[in-house]
């Protein structure tokens, strides 16, 4: 760590952008491990920073094309000086990965180490809306190595009735799109400078399909944003709020045989499925 620590120390972070550089060789090790980079891979490296794990990727991967938004940090990744190193100095929120690779002729792995405040927002890019059928982001990735805040990382993973309610719309977007799995935790004291949070990893699988067949999934997106508008309001108040009429709930509830004062915060992915279908269906009535 003594290395790394010596290196970061010497980089002036922006707190602005978020920069909290990875220090710890183990957890290093650890999300190379995780990414299963092979000698054919393509890895698409969001935020390198200064290239602590760059340097490791590139060591087995065929290619990496790092992502990097700050200058200062570009300067120093491109001492790196490795042949299958491309450089993008750019924001991962405004680049399509169809301008990096030819999506077509391959698919890439990503590896990340994100700001905290923008991970939503990241992982809305990458894998899509619910109801973005084609994102041309999401069929460029066959998988997804993610650093993010633990908290973040325990929403991401949530089923119904987690602790703290961390299932909500980010857990169903991410589950939606990917096998999601949290690979391992990670000590703040493990980056420089120390954030304020802890971090886990999390293994992003992509989906060839959709986790649910719909008929409409813009309306499944509406019924699920319902759902968690107001938590501490039943499901059946939610949607009303959103339009939908008391008799097209109520069928729709006896319909899934669910009860009344049901949150939606019970209510799994698959449930929210059939609700929208019965949703649909009573409105047709």
């Amino acid at each position: 760590m003594s290395d790394y620590l010596q290196r970061a120390k010497f980089f002036r972070t922006k707190k602005r952008l978020g920069q909290n550089f990875l220090i710890d060789s183990n957890v290093i090790d650890d999300i190379i491990e995780y990414a299963n980079i092979k000698t054919d891979d393509t890895v698409l490296e969001i935020g390198p920073g200064i290239g602590f794990v760059t340097e490791q990727l590139i060591k087995r991967a065929k290619k990496v094309i790092a992502v990097e938004l700050d200058n200062d940090a570009i300067n120093v990744l491109q001492k790196l000086e490795a042949n299958n190193l491309e450089i993008v100095h750019q924001d991962i929120l405004k680049t399509d990965l169809t301008s990096l690779i030819s999506c077509n002729d391959i698919k890439v792995k990503v590896v990340a180490n994100i700001p905290y405040y923008i991970t939503s927002p990241i992982i809305v890019h990458l894998l899509g809306e619910i109801d973005d059928l084609n994102n041309k982001n999401r069929n460029c990735i066959n998988g997804i190595i993610l650093m993010v805040q633990d908290e973040v990382a325990k929403r991401m993973c949530a089923y119904p009735g987690a602790e703290n309610k961390a299932y909500g719309l980010l857990s169903i977007l991410s589950q939606f799109w990917a096998d999601c799995k949290i690979v391992r935790f990670v000590d703040k004291r493990f980056f420089y400078p120390a954030p304020k949070v802890n971090s886990s990893v999390v293994k992003l699988d992509i989906r060839e399909e959709p986790l649910l067949k719909l008929s409409d999934y813009k309306h499944f997106r509406r019924v699920v944003k319902a759902a968690f508008s107001q938590r501490r309001k039943t499901l059946k108040n939610c949607l009303v709020q959103f339009g939908y009429s008391k008799e097209a709930i109520e069928s729709a509830f006896n319909k899934c045989v669910l009860q009344e004062n049901i949150r939606g915060e019970k209510l799994s992915i698959q449930q929210f499925g059939e609700l929208s279908e019965a949703l649909i269906n009573a409105n047709k009535n």
